[in-house]
């Protein structure tokens, strides 16, 4: 049997049941100060917690109202360096639920961040970001407006939700 918000787990799952309370994305970086100019002084998270040893952030834990995520920057022989090869987030996208996708597409083009346009998808406006190392963030948030519709950049208001 599927697993609906809000419902208290099945028999099943209550026996195996932890004191797990939270999962934070941890993103390996390649250049740490690019990650914080995109993630603060762009998307508006705050640093929380750092590791800095010898005066330079290596790791952090980043906050945005209720969303934490954690960046810690490649490190081999006292330099930054030892990233895989290849593009870091194949397949990775972390899925920010919020009250209003649109405003904060709107936000984000204000201040010259690359955001693309929203659409629903599944029922929620979808407004994306991409990280200097390819993270994708989706920012979403519900609607009753028909699957595919793309937001139009030149309504005054939002569409109605």
């Amino acid at each position: 049997m599927p697993y609906t918000w809000g419902e208290a787990p099945t028999t099943g799952q209550t026996e195996r049941r932890h004191a797990a309370s939270l999962a934070v994305p941890f993103f390996n970086v390649t250049d740490i100060e690019a990650s914080l100019r995109f993630y603060v002084d762009g998307l508006g998270f705050v640093v929380t917690n750092e590791w800095s040893p010898e005066g330079r952030i290596r790791w952090c834990w980043l906050e945005l109202d209720k969303v934490a995520l954690m960046l810690q920057e490649y490190w081999r022989d006292g330099r930054p360096c030892g990233a895989p090869e290849g593009p870091l987030s194949q397949g990775v996208s972390i899925c920010v639920f919020c009250e209003d996708a649109i405003a904060i597409y709107r936000d984000l083009k204000s201040r010259g961040i690359t955001v693309t346009r929203p659409f629903v998808r599944n029922g929620l406006w979808v407004a994306s970001v991409t990280d200097p190392d390819g993270y994708r963030l989706e920012f979403e948030s519900p609607t009753q407006d028909p699957e595919e519709t793309v937001f139009e950049e030149s309504d005054p208001v939002r569409p109605s939700d």
